[in-house]
């Protein structure tokens, strides 16, 4: 089984592996399911500030949590992975429980990403794992790489819920990169959602209520 140990020293990755960054292009659409109905709701375009949490896994916030400048955005490519990360735990696509959301958006400038998914984990000392494996070490990985790295606004990784698509983990530094404006918003609740959620559910092999 591949390794997957705690990170360097922030100076040690700095200095002994570069960064290896993919851009995420102007105009890029992104995909998010966010909740309405929780004890910290959030508006489509907000980073949490407020972490790190337990079932995140690429949090960058310092221990013990508690809001702090640091924040975080999920996202995807495909609306599909969303659904497949976001209800991976019950796999039931709940669409009333803390009033779930999708939105779509654009990125209207340039945005660095370190690259999780080719060679880099391996050559600065852990593996793909980071992707799949123990969440509070990928928490630990993000801290690192957020401090070694500062001209990096985010990660780009891969879902393994759903075959690996694109997925990205935005810094908050990414957070001038967002269009002022979503190109899709609607709550998974709406009627006009249910048959495309229904097609996803089956391919998921998800339940949905």
């Amino acid at each position: 089984m591949p390794k997957f140990p705690d990170p360097p020293s922030v100076v040690e990755l700095a200095n002994r592996h570069p960064a290896r960054t993919v851009t995420l292009p102007t105009g890029s659409e992104l995909w998010r399911i966010y909740f309405q109905g929780t004890d910290y709701p959030v508006c489509w375009a907000s980073f949490r500030s407020y972490g790190p949490l337990l079932s995140a896994r690429f949090d960058h916030h310092r221990s013990p949590p508690r809001d702090q400048e640091r924040g975080i955005l999920y996202a995807a490519t495909r609306i599909i992975t969303c659904v497949a990360e976001v209800f991976q735990e019950k796999r039931l696509i709940d669409t009333h429980d803390r009033l779930p959301w999708l939105v779509g958006f654009r990125m209207r400038r340039d945005v660095c990403l370190l690259d999780l998914t080719g060679n880099w984990p391996t050559a600065a000392g852990a593996s793909m794992l980071i992707n799949s494996g123990r969440r509070d070490r990928a928490r630990a990985w993000s801290r690192t790489i957020y401090d070694a790295y500062p001209h990096v606004e985010g990660l780009n990784d891969c879902s393994s819920m759903n075959a690996n698509p694109r997925a990205v983990a935005l810094y908050e530094r990414a957070a001038d990169a967002m269009d002022t404006s979503p190109t899709f918003h609607r709550a998974l609740a709406d009627p006009a959602l249910l048959d495309p959620l229904k097609r996803i559910a089956v391919e998921l092999g998800y339940g949905l209520t």
